[in-house]
């Protein structure tokens, strides 16, 4: 098969001949139909993120595919499939604490276990998965397939909002809304059936572009870097108390905007915090 391959970090992706991914029980292949690039890829490629990547690899995380083969434990799936992979390989013998992996991308900690196994990611023709990470999206049109690769973003900020158990009709504030999981944050909450999410953020012209977006149901804040002021305005944009606040800034980001957002909630609101960091994700 084809893959673009990443040898040393700071170096081209270079497009080589890879041996044919070899299928094993509780094992999936599937044909990469399409895959996104993260805003940060050049971040990670010339080794400035530091991620714990055995080179030369295949890299990149998430695709969306069709099933080649599947394992003979695999009851559902079968050849043709439409699937989403999810990149998050956990290890298999600690349920609670389980090693984890983003397959072609980083690792938690020391390399685990499960890298070796699901080592390229999916700049590649075929990727080998763990058969629980070969999602099925039923039938989908081609023509939509790269679309449907949003759903890595997207079930980020998901996450967060399942903690802070947002109702439909609620308030909720999104600390972070400008950026990259923050605006996929927007998205979901609305789709979620928020009455009103307000959406803080420095980067006027990408609140514009959340306003033009999203119409009525969205409320844009311009902070200004004052905590005691910000907070007042975000309060002042919502139509009534603040439900939830679901913060997903980065830690770069400092504890200012954080209590800021924080103090906007209401008496028994709720408050969740999504953490990305070096692709990690807690919530």
């Amino acid at each position: 098969m084809k893959a673009a391959i990443l040898k040393t970090f700071g170096s081209s992706l270079v497009v080589e001949t890879l041996p044919d991914p070899i299928l094993g029980t509780g094992e999936v292949v599937v044909d990469v139909v399409v895959d996104g690039v993260l805003p940060y890829a050049n971040e990670v490629f010339s080794g400035k993120r530091k991620y714990l990547l055995s080179l030369p690899m295949a890299s990149a995380a998430g695709a969306i595919g069709r099933v080649r083969s599947v394992g003979p434990d695999a009851t559902r799936l079968v050849v043709g499939d439409w699937v989403f992979c999810d990149p998050t390989v956990r290890s298999r013998d600690d349920a609670l604490t389980p090693d984890i992996t983003l397959q072609g991308l980083s690792a938690r900690g020391v390399v685990c276990a499960c890298r070796s196994i699901s080592h390229h990611g999916s700049f590649a023709e075929q990727m080998l998965v763990p058969t629980e990470n070969a999602i099925s999206i039923g039938s989908i049109d081609p023509e939509e397939a790269g679309r449907w690769c949003a759903l890595n973003l997207l079930l980020v900020p998901y996450g967060g909002l399942l903690a802070a158990n947002l109702q439909a009709g609620e308030t909720i504030l999104i600390s972070g809304a400008t950026g990259n999981f923050g605006s996929a944050g927007v998205a979901v909450a609305l789709a979620m059936g928020a009455g009103c999410v307000v959406a803080p953020g420095r980067n006027e012209k990408m609140l514009e572009d959340l306003a033009r977006r999203f119409g009525h149901r969205l409320r844009t804040v311009k902070l200004s870097g004052d905590e005691g002021e910000d907070r007042e305005r975000m309060k002042q944009a919502a139509p009534g108390p603040m439900d939830c606040v679901l913060d997903i800034l980065p830690p770069s980001a400092g504890t200012t905007p954080v209590r800021a957002a924080a103090m906007t909630v209401r008496e028994f609101g709720r408050s969740s915090k999504t953490t990305v960091l070096n692709d990690q994700i807690s919530v």
